[in-house]
């Protein structure tokens, strides 16, 4: 039993080594200090190209390594063009084509219901009404009918040439040719005139500022602009666009900023600088939030602790009529309006609230935006404006 147990382990040794010798056979041999060669990567030096470098002779001339040209340093965008705006003077009499195209069926509609043959009740409740759809109002479209009607039956003459002259003078009347309507844009006192332009949205507010710079600009002032307006994101930089057209500086802070602060970092910037006129925009407030409206009350006292305050222009919308009347009221309470700046006069018959807005809050209509040109506003002229409506 012993000899075959010796036998047994004798046996399994030497299978044992012979499985192990040729299981070593079987492997691919690797020589010392060399490893396997690892996937290839594109675009990174191998250690093969290394060694190759290593061995070149030294007096082999070699290549140096590609690189990209260097980046030419980016343009810096050129400074706007400085325009030269035309000076006021003449500027209505320029636009005055355009508002007679625009007025002219109001006008020509009233002087031929004045000139028909037949003038009874009926003819002359349509020229009240026409008038009333014009936002002349109730109580000036009946006080003009009636003193027409008196005028005509007292002439007893209904020539187109009688008839355009009583209409004109009654219409001339009642927008009030005596009223002051310069602009106070003189400095005075070593200060520069300030203007507060205001209003709700969307009535043209900073675009008529942008356009009174220009004004100004024509006329040889010097002009500094204040974008208190900082609730809306567009406002600053539309009037920055303005500004820099005719190289007034603006006066500005990152959106949602105090705006009283703005507008009293322009008047000291004003000051600093000598200018003749500093525009302040304001935001275009609802005006029927009262805390809005205080705070726009805010703005204005500020202001008045650097210098006073010299105009107080409210722009309205002639599209919106009685509305526009209601807001001239609410504004008029907070800030003491000085002026008003009637805009998108072109193209409607709603002028009447020219009349409607003297009348009831004695402010005198001081500007006009004719159109949606650069130079489109000037200064108000009854007359010519008027005379623009009959044609």
């Amino acid at each position: 039993m012993d000899i075959t147990l010796i036998a047994a382990i004798v046996i399994a040794v030497v299978l044992l080594a012979v499985g192990g010798f040729f299981l070593v056979r079987t492997q691919r041999p690797v020589k010392p200090g060399k490893e396997e060669p690892g996937p290839e990567t594109t675009g990174a030096a191998g250690a093969t190209a290394v060694e190759e470098d290593r061995d070149r002779d030294s007096g082999t001339v070699r290549t140096p390594p590609s690189q990209a040209p260097p980046e030419a340093p980016a343009a810096e965008p050129a400074a706007p063009e400085l325009e030269t705006p035309p000076p006021s003077a003449g500027r209505m009499v320029r636009l005055r084509a355009r508002l007679a195209r625009s007025q002219s069926s109001f006008g020509q509609g009233l002087l031929n219901l004045l000139s028909s043959d037949t003038l009874d009740d009926d003819a002359w409740e349509e020229i009240e009404d026409t008038l009333i759809t014009a936002d002349i109002g109730v109580a000036s479209a009946s006080q003009i009918v009636e003193s027409l009607r008196t005028r005509v039956k007292v002439l007893g003459s209904r020539g187109h040439g009688e008839v355009r002259a009583l209409l004109r003078e009654e219409l001339l009347a009642h927008i009030r040719t005596d009223a002051d309507r310069t602009v106070r844009t003189e400095p005075h006192n070593g200060r520069p005139a300030v203007i507060m332009v205001v209003g709700v949205n969307g009535t043209g507010k900073t675009t008529t500022t942008g356009k009174l710079a220009r004004v100004l600009v024509g006329d040889g002032r010097s002009v500094v602009l204040g974008a208190a307006d900082t609730f809306r994101a567009a406002a600053t930089e539309q009037l920055q666009t303005w500004g820099s057209r005719v190289g007034a500086p603006v006066v500005r802070k990152e959106e949602g900023a105090d705006p009283a602060s703005v507008a009293f970092d322009a008047v000291s910037r004003g000051i600093e600088e000598g200018a003749d006129t500093v525009i302040i925009d304001t935001a275009g407030r609802l005006h029927t939030k009262t805390g809005l409206m205080d705070e726009l009350g805010k703005v204005k006292r500020v202001v008045e602790k650097k210098s006073q305050v010299d105009e107080v222009l409210l722009v309205l919308d002639a599209t919106t009529g009685q509305n526009g009347l209601r807001q001239a009221r609410v504004f008029g309470e907070v800030v003491n309006v000085t002026g008003i700046a009637l805009t998108k006069l072109d193209g409607t018959a709603k002028g009447g609230i020219i009349v409607q807005v003297q009348r009831e809050l004695g402010v005198p209509v001081k500007l006009v935006g004719l159109g949606e040109g650069p130079d489109d506003l000037a200064p108000f002229d009854p007359e010519v404006f008027v005379d623009a409506i009959l044609g």
